[in-house]
């Protein structure tokens, strides 16, 4: 049976703090950190929560920093941490962009990057088939590929520490608040409706209550207009001067 997964969205950063997306791989704010106690204290006293088997976390430093904190107690029993390049977040801006494998390894000496791909974190998008590329194609896809690794894999239950971006657009349509965490099955009727498909339903107790803490918007979020760039045959139409300007995706803002 496909594992239940534990979706948690990093704690606040310090460009979250600002609106700075210039600080490059964010780590985490003051807050961020007793968000993160929080966190802690909100899994231990669930269910789910002392049931993760695995942990996976996006390579970047904020959701390194939140893994370590908030799930500390799990890390200590013995559950094995899976950085991975996939679960990263969507935009290229500084903020949204990760470290070096070499430096984040010495930050983090404790979890083992050699499975994380070598090409993390360039974000090229006039790179060919670039997984991490900041567009709506590279990004969906990204998203299903994250889904389908974890589908196969043995473990009852995964916590996943990601980013509100790529959570909301590349996942499973939902809003999260800084160190919430809503739970979720893989929706299997659905997909046997869409074969090849990888589609998620969330526990009706974090839908109702907006995550397991209660603080994050409830109801559908899908992708809206602004997410994603504009396509790269648009932004060349522009150079060229064939239309006047683009649309409002342009003016997308990192996700904090």
């Amino acid at each position: 049976m496909p594992p239940t997964l534990v979706l948690i969205r990093h704690a606040q950063a310090l460009h979250n703090v600002a609106s700075d997306w210039s600080i490059h791989d964010a780590p985490l704010s003051e807050l961020g950190e007793q968000q993160c106690l929080e966190l802690q204290e909100s899994l231990k006293n669930s269910q789910i929560g002392n049931e993760v088997e695995l942990i996976v976390v996006s390579a970047m430093r904020r959701t390194l920093q939140t893994a370590t904190i908030g799930l500390d107690w799990l890390i200590k029993k013995g559950v094995r941490v899976i950085p991975d390049a996939g679960w990263q977040e969507n935009a290229d801006k500084p903020c949204d962009t990760g470290s070096p494998l070499e430096v984040i390894s010495k930050e983090f000496p404790q979890y083992d990057f050699s499975t994380v791909d070598p090409s993390y974190p360039d974000k090229t998008t006039d790179l060919k088939n670039n997984p991490y590329a900041f567009t709506r194609k590279a990004i969906l896809a990204r998203g299903q590929t994250c889904l389908k690794h974890l589908h196969s894999r043995p473990e009852k239950v995964i916590a996943v520490v990601s980013h509100s971006g790529f959570l909301r657009t590349g996942v499973c349509n939902r809003m999260f608040f800084n160190a919430d965490w809503r739970v979720f099955t893989f929706d299997e009727e659905a997909m046997r409706k869409d074969p090849g498909s990888f589609v998620l339903k969330e526990s009706e107790e974090t839908g109702k209550k907006g995550g397991g803490m209660g603080r994050s918007d409830v109801g559908y979020f899908g992708i809206t207009e602004g997410d994603f760039p504009p396509e790269i045959e648009e932004q060349q139409a522009k150079k060229e001067g064939q239309i006047e300007e683009l649309d409002e995706a342009s003016k997308q803002k990192p996700s904090s």
